[in-house]
Parts: structure tokens; C-alpha cells; sequence
């Protein structure tokens, strides 16, 4: 920005704008402002994350399994991905408890550490916060002969 300004002896010069930058916000811009994130998140992740160890047949207790069955038999019903999973969230820090139903013949304690890690992992590499706890319910133990718990198809086309 220049302007014209007048000398005592009557000579014109230009004049410069000193007028420096102005950065508003200050810091940086990733600590502006606040994340939540709610509990259903979480839940989801970590139900998600349970389910892909090998030796996790199902989550969730026998009757959420089955309330979990009819509701899936429900036309635009969806399944639940978080049945089995409870998590309290706090501002960097998340629990979570877990119940779920392993394959007979499959060493217990090896897919609970296994879903502990994975779960762990998950959570922290998707939302930042820090896993304090993983507590794992094993439900049920899932036999070669039982039958499976989906749902009958529809008698109507």
C-alpha cells in the first residue's frame, strides 16, 4: 500500500506501508478446537477388530446372540457390529469391556491376548486415545456339532 505524503520543504515521497502480516489463531492448527468421540465409536472398532482373530466365533452373550438373530431376520435390519462391546470414553482415555464366544479346540488365553492386541490397536491407531484396559468374557465355547445361530430363510420369496 503506498501513499503520497508531504516533506516540510514541500517535496512529495512515497510512503510505505509498514503493516506486518497478523496470524490469527496462534499455535497450531491441529490444537484448535476439540474431538469427541462417542462411545458407539469405539464400541464399533473394537467389536470390528475382535471379530477378524481367528478363534472368535461370536460376540455377545447367548441372549444377545439371539435377540442379535431375530433382529437380523428383520427386513433393513443390519447386524450389530457392537453386540458384545462396552466402552467408556474419556477425553484420552478408553475401557472397554468385551464378551465373546471362541471355537472349541482353540487355546482360550491365546485369542484373548490375540483380541487384546488387535482390539488395542485399533482403537489407538483410529482415534488417538489410549486403551487403559481390555477385559474379555468368555461367554460360551462354540462346539463343531451345534448349530449355527443365523438366521432361517425367509419362507416368503
Amino acid at each position: 500500500m503506498t501513499e503520497m505524503t508531504t516533506t516540510p520543504e514541500g517535496d512529495s515521497e512515497p510512503q510505505v506501508s509498514t503493516r506486518k502480516a497478523i496470524r490469527r489463531g496462534g499455535g497450531d492448527p491441529a490444537t484448535r478446537g476439540r474431538t469427541t468421540i462417542a462411545d458407539g465409536v469405539v464400541e464399533k472398532i473394537a467389536g470390528l477388530a475382535a471379530r477378524e482373530v481367528l478363534g472368535v466365533h461370536a460376540m455377545g452373550s447367548g441372549l444377545a446372540r439371539t435377540f442379535g438373530a431375530v433382529r437380523d431376520r428383520v427386513p433393513g435390519g443390519t447386524k450389530s457390529v457392537t453386540r458384545g462391546v462396552k466402552a467408556e470414553v474419556g477425553e484420552v482415555q478408553t475401557a472397554l469391556d468385551l464378551e465373546i464366544v471362541v471355537d472349541y479346540g482353540v487355546s482360550i488365553i491365546d485369542v484373548s491376548r490375540a483380541v487384546r492386541e488387535n482390539v488395542i490397536a485399533s482403537v489407538e491407531r483410529m482415534t488417538g486415545l489410549e486403551v487403559v484396559e481390555v477385559n474379555i468374557a468368555v461367554s460360551d465355547v462354540k462346539l463343531p456339532e451345534e448349530e449355527e445361530e443365523e438366521p432361517a430363510p425367509p419362507r416368503i420369496q
